[in-house]
């Protein structure tokens, strides 16, 4: 089990501590940088962005825009074991779709190597770097415990002797693993990270944007803190996984020769139930074809959530609501869809849709005749306007819709029963029609000409109301309907694989919608009365429309609490 707790968000963010230490520091008295504050995002180019990342992408850039200061964009390329320019691309493409904007400040990590080396061999002359020649195994067994301090055989090398073998090491003369650079800090720190840390490693792997030119490259704990000196970064917000590692950035800071010093502060990252934000986990659900992509609607990728249908206004409100916490929780996903359903409600079109369609036939409609009504796009925004839809003899109703035996409380079609078909007639229906294995195949009505509209001059009382669509005018489209990617609320394990849901999704592709959607463009939003709502996905064309289901219309996060 996890030790993250479960945490219900409030509805307003009742704080926020960044906030807090930032006006110390502005204050009189206080750390005074003598300029705007200026944070920054910093993502590794190795993945795609997920929903944990919007919630750090909104503190950094939020912050910034709050004080009226300013967020760089920075790309963290220092291991290019995994780094590639498609995902370089994707990330900038995920924070203009949020809404922020990095100006003309977008930089990458990389282009500090240089100076990052400059440094380092400034700190070996100084004294406080040396070349260590231990493997990562025997690194580890020499790190000591809280009762002993860690033990490196090459910590009192001579100065010369680790300034040749760094040159060395960056003319590519070592093997990978072969050496390392390492701080000369504390070997008996009670914080491990401060136990001479490898601060340069080799690494002969072709970069994506220096090519071959290093073959040794900074480890992030020493390459952050001086890409945020020099960018003249003031906040460095950070995950809390970093709160061990503070001492090492301020150590870093205080040792290179940089005018600006930052302050790091940490924050919790975000959980979600029933995925994974592990982005080695997430690469292996796309390489191995669990998933069609990094954008299939089932992940926590941004790019996924976006073809499923959620919008940048639901993600930042949901970022918003549930605050800025020093501890780790999860945050049930049914809040991030209460979010959603609350923005696509003020700005998703109504609309008719028949996804498990069987046929009703108007029994005393004249054959041939049709008429037409005019219905609200969004009766929450009337200035969206109406559409006209038409109907006749031959209609499409849900099949759940009819029953030939109701149960208990049942009030849509049965035999004998009055129902009021959305925005046309009163119909009752008067049986149905059945192939050679008792499967309905037709549903049989008399419609009430006095009723259009739905209205019933006679005040009797018509308990069901169901959606339909006119057979004769009516598209065909494909639907999917997507659940949990997984079974459990915390699949965050090493078997996460075995975890998934067989049942995340459902392809329908005898569904039934009305004409105007033909003229939609993705990422169209809709409302599909009484199922849900759903997105144009951007695979459809005009001869092949296809749906994705956002959220169903029940309100679970709502209902419980």
């Amino acid at each position: 089990m996890s030790d993250n707790k479960i945490v219900e968000p409030a509805e307003e963010n009742s704080g926020n501590f960044i906030h807090t230490l930032i006006e110390e520091d502005l204050a009189e008295g206080g750390r005074d940088y003598g300029k705007k504050v200026h944070t920054r995002f910093p993502p590794e180019p190795n993945g795609y962005l997920h929903i944990g990342h919007a919630k750090a992408i909104c503190i950094d850039f939020g912050t910034a825009e709050k004080y009226g200061g300013m967020c760089n964009l920075r790309m963290d390329d220092t291991n290019p074991t995994k780094e590639d320019v498609e995902y370089v691309d994707s990330i900038k493409r995920d924070i203009k779709w949020l809404g922020f904007d990095w100006d003309d400040r977008f930089y990458y990590a990389s282009d500090y190597f240089p100076k990052m080396y400059e440094l380092a061999v400034k700190l070996i002359r100084e004294g406080l770097a040396y070349v260590c020649e231990l493997t990562p195994e025997q690194m580890h067994n020499n790190r000591g415990d809280l009762s002993h301090p860690a033990v490196s055989p090459y910590r009192d090398r001579p100065m010369e002797e680790s300034l040749d073998l760094f040159a060395r090491m960056k003319a590519g003369e070592f093997e990978d693993g072969r050496m390392t650079l390492r701080a000369k800090i504390d070997l008996n720190s009670g914080n491990f990270n401060m136990r001479d840390p490898v601060i340069y490693r080799i690494n002969h792997m072709k970069h994506h944007r220096t090519g071959n030119d290093w073959c040794i490259y900074p480890m992030y704990d020493f390459a952050h803190p001086i890409e945020d000196a020099i960018e003249g970064i003031t906040h460095s917000l950070c995950s809390l996984e970093f709160e061990d590692h503070r001492p090492l950035y301020d150590w870093v800071i205080e040792h290179v020769d940089l005018p600006a010093k930052p302050r790091q502060i940490e924050f919790a990252r975000l959980g979600i139930n029933n995925t994974v934000m592990s982005k080695r986990k997430l690469r292996q659900l796309v390489e191995k074809h669990y998933v069609s992509g990094w954008d299939d609607p089932r992940m926590p990728t941004l790019c996924g959530l976006r073809r499923r249908g959620f919008t940048p206004a639901s993600i930042r409100n949901f970022c918003e609501r549930i605050g800025v916490a020093k501890v780790n929780s999860i945050v049930e996903f049914s809040f991030l869809e209460h979010c959603l359903r609350e923005d696509l409600n003020q700005n998703a079109r109504r609309t008719m849709a028949v996804l498990h369609p069987i046929k009703l036939t108007i029994t005393n409609y004249p054959e041939g005749k049709s008429e037409t009504f005019e219905v609200e796009n969004n009766p929450e925004c009337p200035e969206d306007g109406t559409r006209t839809v038409t109907f006749s003899r031959n209609l499409w109703i849900e099949r759940e819709d009819f029953m030939q035996e109701p149960i208990k409380k049942y009030f849509r079609m049965f035999p004998g029963n009055e129902v009021r078909l959305k925005t046309a007639y009163v119909v009752r229906c008067t049986g149905c029609k059945t192939d050679s294995n008792g499967n309905v195949t037709e549903v049989l009505a008399q419609y009430d000409p006095a009723t259009r509209g739905g209205n019933t001059p006679d005040g009797r009382k018509v308990k069901g109301t169901i959606h339909w669509l006119d057979a004769d005018t009516a598209i065909p489209a494909e639907v999917r309907l997507y659940d949990n990617l997984f079974t459990v609320p915390e699949p965050e394990q090493e078997n996460f694989l075995e975890l998934l849901n067989p049942n995340s999704l459902e392809i329908l592709t005898e569904c039934k919608v009305e004409p105007s959607m033909m003229q939609a463009k993705a990422p169209a939003f809709f409302q599909f009365m009484r199922q849900g709502y759903f997105c144009l996905d951007q695979d459809s064309t005009q001869d092949h429309l296809i749906f994705n289901r956002s959220v169903s219309l029940k309100d679970s996060f709502k209902k419980k609490n």
